[in-house]
């Protein structure tokens, strides 16, 4: 290739946004000229928008209000009916938990939390890992997972600084056993000259530290020299890398693993149930996606997809050897325990001891998850339908955000807590620990729980203008009639074997969410499965459920999600090893997500019975296509 055609292709990438903007309105313009009709003036604004999102030529969030203006403008919608489908009672359970979130994280919850997990794991590497995996799959079911991920990853970095000093060590105690054995092997010495041999190996090793057999704690300086040695023998120990990709690895596979386990803990989900309220309140039939019933069906799944990450990291990264060091001689490196002990110990212990505000937003994160679960019990009980009409989950999450701007942080009587004149109270020590953390949330006030300007930099805003395009689009498709030319086009499907089906669009959806949002992909796929099932006459939740879950089944690419892409910033692991180890995951993960759905989903949510509003719209598009 020539330099001016190197240049060329430069300056194309460079303004490839512009193109896509350009370019993409023109080259899908037969779809209106040819067929001029409603259905493909909607199919037009899909495609459009379907591009966009792809290639997020325009932010996601901007891409999403494409339909208030093309809607009315192609007499689809009116500019009133189009407007408010963007703020709904979906888009209310997310702010709702979403500022339960920012609370927990404002006030460092999340960090509590994580870091007293890994006190309860053990030091050995693949217990680390998997106090790591709980942690992060725990938080990211109730926050953000790129927080989540960004918060555990220098967690993870200070262990794996401990760990590396160990990997040295042992690898050199490992050459000097050896060295040992080969010895015996040629001059064949008597039992008790192998063990005084043995306790020589031993005592110059342990020599390096101090000039008894005990080892000493190192001292400041000490450990900076080691660090300083470690970082020069990295390079030379392969084992201690593969540690390190399998560490970093685990905190992104974990937090996009627990955002499946809640309603509110990725966008997929809410796209799932913001499209299923609209069907099913268009065949007046009820939802059965609450957010209780989705835990019941997402933790079991989000536990085993977070078994098979742990065992599989263990295989590909750990195998039990190298920095592991697990099986050595059936002993444990008792030094290297507590270092790491120390580590997670003094990170607890910079938090301080809790205050007034963080009690009070744990107090008000259980009755919202209490809130949430029992609104609903399965159509049988429930505290929704005591007022005279349903109240749906919106309501609980707007009253605790209400709460959290109106109730204090502190109490006057709390005042207390600084005044040395009450030792039988609080230790000095204890007070001075307190006033640091009550000073890192400001000066000691009647202050609320939150503010608004931290909600408004700590918001997602976009994804409520994605969730609300996702609306705008099934108003569309449903009233330009696009969404039943798809239910005809999909009727050859009714011949196929329903397994294979829910196989092959899992396997699709988990492969596309590698490049685009998954929010997005999902948001585009829900009106499709949606009429699939009611042209093929099963659940309408059927195909909707799996493939907003397989949405999640981001494992390859740093691209695919946010918490990817910061493990692989910090330069732990290359993009093949991210692929390959991702490539297994997403293979697992679709067999793992429908065999639960046909035995889990199927008790949960009844998939071997149609509702029968549903069943009469199937017979009656069965009747009208053969006519």
């Amino acid at each position: 290739m020539t330099v001016k055609s190197r240049t060329v292709l430069r300056h194309l990438w460079a303004w490839r946004t512009v193109l896509i903007l350009l370019l993409t309105p023109i080259i899908i313009s037969p779809i209106i000229i040819v067929l001029n009709s409603s259905e493909s003036k909607c199919a037009y604004v899909v495609v459009l928008m379907a591009v966009y999102w792809i290639t997020e030529a325009l932010p996601v969030g901007v891409t999403a209000l494409i339909p208030v203006f093309l809607f009315p403008l192609f007499n689809i919608v009116t500019s009133s009916e189009i407007a408010a489908t963007y703020m709904n009672d979906v888009n209310m359970v997310f702010i709702g938990g979403l500022m339960m979130a920012i609370a927990i994280e404002y006030w460092e919850l999340h960090r509590r939390v994580a870091i007293k997990i890994l006190l309860m794991a053990g030091s050995e590497p693949r217990w680390l890992m998997l106090g790591m995996m709980l942690a992060t799959w725990f938080l990211s079911m109730w926050i953000s997972n790129t927080a989540t991920t960004a918060m555990m990853i220098p967690i993870a970095e200070a262990i794996l600084v401990q760990l590396k000093g160990t990997s040295t060590r042992l690898g050199n105690r490992v050459e000097k056993v050896d060295e040992v054995n080969a010895l015996e092997m040629k001059v064949s010495p008597s039992k008790e000259d192998k063990e005084k041999q043995s306790e020589t190996a031993v005592v110059a090793e342990n020599g390096k530290v101090g000039n008894n057999a005990q080892e000493k704690q190192p001292t400041q300086e000490t450990a900076e020299g080691e660090a300083d040695s470690y970082n020069e023998t990295e390079d030379e120990d392969p084992h201690f890398k593969q540690l390190c990709k399998g560490m970093s690895l685990s905190i992104c596979y974990a937090a996009n693993s627990g955002g499946i386990a809640t309603l509110t803990g990725t966008g997929p989900n809410l796209a799932l149930k913001a499209h299923a309220d609209q069907i099913y309140a268009k065949y007046h039939v009820k939802n059965p996606v609450t957010f209780g019933a989705w835990m019941a069906f997402g933790i079991p799944l989000s536990v085993v997809i977070l078994i098979v990450c742990w065992c599989w990291l263990q295989i590909a990264f750990l195998r039990c050897r190298g920095a592991c060091r697990c099986c050595l001689r059936g002993k444990q490196d008792t030094h290297r325990s507590e270092r790491i002990k120390n580590v997670i110990r003094d990170e607890y212990t910079k938090l301080g001891p809790m205050v007034f505000g963080q009690l009070m937003i744990i107090i008000l994160f259980f009755i919202l998850i209490v809130l949430w679960i029992t609104r609903d019990l399965g159509g049988v009980a429930g505290w929704g339908t005591a007022f005279g009409t349903e109240v749906k989950d919106g309501a609980p999450a707007m009253f605790v955000s209400i709460l959290l701007f109106a109730l204090p942080s502190t109490l006057p009587c709390l005042k207390s807590y600084s005044d040395p004149a009450h030792p039988q109270k609080w230790e000095r020590e204890k007070i001075k620990q307190v006033d640091k953390q009550l000073a890192r949330f400001g000066p000691l006030e009647i202050r609320p729980l939150l503010n608004w300007k931290v909600v408004h930099e700590k918001m997602p805003w976009h994804l409520f203008l994605l969730l609300g395009g996702g609306y705008a689009l099934s108003k569309g498709c449903e009233k330009s009639g696009l969404s039943s030319w798809i239910g005809h086009q999909l009727e050859f499907f009714s011949e196929w074997n329903q397994w294979g089906i829910l196989f092959i669009i899992c396997y699709i959806t988990a492969a596309a969410t590698e490049v685009t949002s998954n929010t997005a992909i999902a948001t585009l796929l829900m009106p499709i499965m949606s009429q699939l099932a009611l042209t093929t006459g099963v659940h309408p939740l059927y195909y909707m459920l799996p493939t907003a879950l397989a949405c999640s089944f981001a494992f390859m690419l740093p691209v695919a999600t946010p918490p990817n892409a910061i493990v692989f910033a910090y330069g732990r692991i290359r993009i093949v090893d991210m692929a390959l180890a991702g490539l297994v995951l997403n293979i697992l993960a679709v067999p793992c997500l429908i065999g639960l759905t046909g035995t889990v989903g199927t008790a949960i949510f009844d998939f071997d019975n149609v509702p029968p509003g549903f069943i009469n719209h199937t017979i009656s598009g069965s009747l009208l296509s053969k006519a």
